[in-house]
């Protein structure tokens, strides 16, 4: 049969054919994936709206092997997607119908431990809550720490620049690792960062870290440790109004307080989260806060007394401390379990990362309530108070007509939102698939065009997940006369650099 009489799917199917078999001859038997039932596991990340199997899968067990699917790669044109835990939220690890899906699961070893200069170093698929059990003997642990830290991966915490619960006082991924080592799309292995305190030249691991897998691939990751706390404690304080806890949440840090974690959560969420953990939130609060102290003991009594003041001055109507580990624990497990508390009360729902200045906090809120009656779609509020990183969770269902396509529309207004406030986009999950449209709401073309320079000098044949975190000028010129379309003005194109 020649080319010609194949039917339609017969041109990927040749070409799956040919990527797996070259794939088989530097990969071990079982490492190369090709069967619709095998690939199916991989379809999606967290974001699980968007599905794509792949052309193929394959699964690394070395950085030899690594390389070589990266050469494979380059050689036949072939797109690739870096794949950890999967549990990203942005569509950042969605397969490409006709590229690899490059799973580096296998890569899970920690494979050195240095207390005395507190780094650690672990391959890309070490989970992020696996690094500090390995490292609590030493009285060490790794600061970020994202709800998902159970499962989530380290080498996916790089790519995405996680941050957690505890990034308001230590930092986001980016300012607790020291180097990584990473492929290249030739197959080349390089070094980023270095094991001294500060690198020489251009900071390019800041560049690496947030990247989402555009870039390089990561094959090794060195970890700042942090000595364990010796004391923490947690304020539970309720408002009677979102706003009243947005203010709350301005008061502390206005009043010169650095706290190690400043969360927030409205009612709908509260309510979610204490029916499926019990953790023993006010169900009667419009809003909670959950603001938690470290240090030492004298160091935690002085600041739980400043707190404390400071949010019975912003008017709440009632607050506990924890009087005990296992108190502060059970505090922080309805905030680390509100994801999947929430998707107990609703067929589906759909999950926003925006950043915004602290001060806007109420004037957001209000404005998603509003839009949450406009679009007729429940949303709940949980997010990183502390930094202005908002995680509104849009309640939907999938199987009614329409409902994803309105959900999607209400989490751009979302974002677009916090752009208007002098925020950004995102602030932990990446760009990915999902906010790519509004990458061009936030950004000039100026910089959209450096931002595709930056892609080229490490990736010049572009094939490291491609179609991912920056669109092409062409999309943005799309979304533009669609905005417009709306009653939306297109963003002027006047260059920032």
């Amino acid at each position: 049969m020649n080319a010609l009489a194949l039917p339609p799917a017969a041109p990927l199917e040749t070409r799956r054919a040919d990527v797996a078999g070259r794939l088989r001859e530097c990969l071990p038997a079982g490492a190369v994936l090709v069967s619709g039932e095998d690939l199916r596991p991989y379809e999606c990340d967290g974001l699980s709206a968007y599905r794509q199997t792949p052309l193929v899968a394959a699964l690394p067990a070395t950085e030899a092997e690594a390389a070589a699917v990266l050469r494979v790669a380059r050689e036949t044109g072939t797109p690739v997607v870096a794949r950890g835990s999967g549990t990203g939220l942005s569509g950042g690890a969605l397969p490409l119908a006709d590229g690899i899906l490059l799973a580096m699961g296998k890569f899970n070893r920690i494979l050195e431990v240095d207390p005395a200069s507190r780094t650690a170093k672990a391959q890309p698929g070490v989970r992020n809550a696996q690094i500090t059990e390995a490292v609590a003997p030493h009285g060490l642990y790794y600061a970020p720490d994202p709800s998902s830290q159970i499962a989530c991966s380290i080498g996916g915490n790089v790519a995405e620049n996680s941050g957690g619960v505890h990034c308001l006082k230590y930092g986001l991924t980016v300012h607790n690792i020291q180097k990584v080592r990473a492929l290249t799309i030739e197959g080349d292995a390089v070094e980023i960062g270095c094991d001294a305190l500060d690198a020489p030249g251009y900071d390019l691991l800041a560049t690496i870290t947030g990247s989402e897998g555009l870039l390089v691939l990561l094959t090794e990751v060195t970890v700042k440790l942090l000595p364990k706390p010796q004391v923490a404690q947690v304020v539970l304080a309720s408002f009677a109004s979102v706003e009243a806890a947005g203010e709350a949440v301005a008061a502390v840090i206005g009043a010169g307080i650095v706290p190690a974690g400043l969360e927030m959560m409205d009612r709908l969420a509260t309510a979610a989260v204490e029916d499926y953990v019990h953790a023993g939130y006010d169900l009667e609060a419009e809003a909670i806060l959950l603001c938690e102290s470290d240090g030492t003991a004298e160091e935690v009594a002085e600041e739980i007394g400043k707190i404390t003041e400071v949010m019975r001055n912003a008017g709440s109507t009632g607050f506990r401390v924890s009087g005990s580990e296992a108190e502060r624990l059970k505090f922080w497990s309805g905030r680390k379990t509100a994801f999947p508390a929430v998707g107990r009360i609703s067929p589906d729902y759909y999950c926003i990362d925006g950043s915004i200045p602290r001060g806007a906090v109420s004037k957001v809120l209000r404005r998603i309530a509003e839009l949450s009656a406009h679009y007729g779609l429940r949303c709940a509020n949980v997010f990183h108070a502390g930094d202005g990183n908002l995680h509104p969770l849009i309640l939907y269902d999938a199987n009614v007509p329409g409902e994803f396509e309105k959900t999607e529309e209400f989490a751009g207004d979302i974002l677009e939102l916090s752009i208007e406030v002098g925020g950004t986009i995102t602030g932990e999950h990446g760009v990915g698939v999902e906010k790519i449209n509004q990458m061009c709401a936030q950004f000039r073309t100026a910089e959209l065009e450096q931002f595709h320079a930056v892609k080229a000098a490490f990736d010049p044949p572009g094939l490291l997940n491609p179609g991912k975190a920056v669109p092409t000028l062409h999309r943005c010129a799309e979304y533009g006369r669609m905005r417009v379309s709306r009653g939306q003005l297109p963003h002027p194109d006047i260059p920032r650099f």
